[in-house]
């Protein structure tokens, strides 16, 4: 494992050789750096020299790389309740095979098929092998959650709009 800490003063040496594990490149999965107070160009920098990496600047940075399908919020008033949930790469025409139902006691259940996260994409006449796939792999999900009471299901009113989010709105009962 590579020395991680403060710099080392010139005199350092070792005590003993260093022994590289030639498999250890092959164990090691993602990972996230932390770089505390470095300029945009050095960033830019180390991202460019990880090859696959990927960098998360702002309010991007408090979340994390991976699949983000299914993340939900939820929030109410006096008489409804909101919620959204996040569906990248859920086919919004897929009628057939999506749906949001909800119970009466505030049960709501989505389901669908994901259609991003492949090993190969063709776009455009062109066929490319994908070096990283932090997306949600392709196929059907379910995602289950429970607002905080019951409510008139009968009277839910939901959007699902083009950047991905699933909003939904529900009276109380």
């Amino acid at each position: 494992m590579p020395y991680i800490g403060p710099p080392l003063p010139h005199s350092y040496v070792p005590s003993s050789p260093r022994v590289e594990d030639p498999e250890a490149m092959v164990k090691v999965g993602p990972a996230m750096v932390y770089c505390p107070l470095t300029t945009s160009q050095k960033w830019d920098h180390i991202v460019s020299a990880s090859k696959t990496g990927v960098s998360l600047t702002g309010t991007a940075a408090m979340g994390q790389v991976g699949p983000v399908i299914g993340r939900v919020d939820i929030g109410e008033n006096e008489n409804s309740y909101f919620f959204r949930v996040s569906l990248p790469g859920v086919a919004r025409d897929q009628t057939d095979s999506f749906s949001c139902d909800m119970e009466p006691d505030g049960n709501v259940k989505i389901k669908g098929v994901t259609t991003t996260g492949e090993s190969i994409v063709c776009k455009n006449s062109q066929v490319f092998r994908m070096q990283s796939k932090n997306l949600c792999p392709p196929g059907h999900f379910s995602i289950t959650f429970q607002l905080p009471g019951p409510v008139n299901n009968l009277q839910f009113s939901g959007a699902f709009g083009a950047d991905g989010i699933l909003e939904g709105t529900v009276p109380k009962r």
